[in-house]
């Protein structure tokens, strides 16, 4: 009897290979996919996504491209270690070109007549750079470039730029302070927590045939935490060589002992974020987030009464029907990620985020609007009231003074 047939599975659940058909939606691959398909309807600026290594970058960025439809056009650059002049030809080489043999200025000319073709086409661009982390400057200032191709209307060109945390450290330069000014959207992937672990199991047993999904028995799950650190290709490793340990046993199921046998054959130790340097670290970094300073005060409305009150620090808030927004809207009229709300020291902008109904300011339909303290902004039949505040902050402050000036 075969692996497969003992655990009467149809598919080998845990394999290493990315497959889109495997891809479990936790909320921040799902936020990361919704920041990707930004690009193609706002064409100004990058979308940086970052990731540790086997946290699914790669898969999320298969299953992205498999849903473009025909009026995308796009280009997947993944050998990074190149010069400007390689990096172009690698871009036209995507794009069917036979670039070689020729200087940078006709790279860069070929590059701005396909675009525009393209554009006049009718036809979106995306440009995708995988491992983006092993980029030169130079070569990043050669992407930043690019994306300053534009007719008179707008850019022609969208950039995804996906890797691994040193990217994250790599866009910090002085150096290249132009380029992430243009940044759009950032995100990191981080490794998944306890429920999403256990979800991801039972997705990917599910999908490789096993129902009802009990294949693990309920005490495994920390370990595999303890071991993995919650890395989704950590964690296929270790069930994946755990199914081996209680195949060749001839168990029903796994055990705690089978895990504790594949950790031994594969002689790891307790993963990194669970030594006392990362909890410590974590500790920091919630306390820094506790102590953010609220300035966006969003009060949700519908039918003339208040839904919910929320209140953020500075940053980038997603309102719409998905769970995974910060401002949750169940609606038939709200889309899946409608809008954001970017605040920063000047206030707070309004950017729809192409969605189905829009997004109006009393009867003017925006696209990206900033606001002022009190404007009211409409999605379906609710209604986001906005306050800024430090606007009541500093009046509060002024009234005490001339209080104490009176006195």
């Amino acid at each position: 009897m075969s692996y497969l047939q003992h655990f009467k599975l149809k598919e080998q659940p845990f394999r290493l290979t990315p497959d889109p058909d495997f891809l479990y939606w936790s909320k921040q691959h799902a936020r990361a996919k919704a920041y990707m398909e930004s690009t193609i309807w706002l064409a100004d600026g990058f979308v940086v996504i970052t990731g540790e290594i086997g946290s699914g970058k790669t898969t999320l960025l298969q299953s992205f491209l498999a849903e473009l439809d025909e009026s995308i056009v796009y280009a997947v650059v993944s050998q990074t270690q190149l010069t400007p002049t390689q990096f172009l030809q690698a871009v036209l080489t995507e794009f069917g070109f036979k670039p070689f043999n020729k200087a940078k200025v006709e790279l860069l000319d070929m590059l701005n007549m396909f675009l525009i073709e393209q554009y006049s086409n009718g036809k979106k661009v995306v440009l995708i750079v995988d491992e983006a982390q092993n980029l030169s400057k130079k070569v990043l200032e050669e992407i930043r470039l690019l994306s300053g191709i534009e007719t008179h209307k707008e850019k022609v060109l969208r950039i995804i730029l996906a890797g691994q945390p040193e990217l994250k450290e790599t866009l910090e330069s002085p150096s290249l302070k132009q380029l992430v000014q243009r940044v759009r959207l950032r995100f990191h992937i981080g490794p998944l927590d306890m429920n999403d672990m256990r979800q991801y199991i039972d997705h990917r047993l599910a999908v490789g045939g096993r129902d009802p999904n009990d294949l693990f028995t309920p005490k495994t799950y920390d370990l595999i935490l303890r071991y993995s650190g919650g890395v989704p290709r950590l964690i296929n490793t270790l069930c994946d060589t755990a199914l081996l340990c209680a195949f060749a046993d001839e168990k029903p199921v796994v055990d705690v002992d089978d895990i504790m046998a594949a950790v031994a054959e594969l002689n790891w130790k307790e993963h990194e974020s669970n030594t006392g340097l990362y909890q410590k670290l974590a500790q920091v970094a919630a306390r820094a987030e506790a102590e953010a300073v609220p300035v966006t005060h969003i009060e949700v409305r519908s039918g003339g009464e208040t839904q919910a009150t929320h209140t953020f620090p500075q940053g980038r808030v997603i309102v719409g029907r998905s769970p995974d927004n910060e401002i949750y809207i169940q609606s038939k009229f709200v889309s899946r990620h409608h809008l954001q709300l970017i605040s920063d020291d000047d206030g707070c902008v309004v950017e729809d985020l192409n969605s189905t109904n829009g997004v109006f300011l009393g009867e003017k339909q925006v696209k990206k609007y900033r606001l002022r303290s009190g404007d009211v902004v409409s999605l379906g039949v609710h209604e986001l009231v906005y306050k800024d505040l430090r606007d009541e902050s500093a009046q509060a402050q002024q009234k005490d003074k001339a209080s104490v000036a009176r006195k």
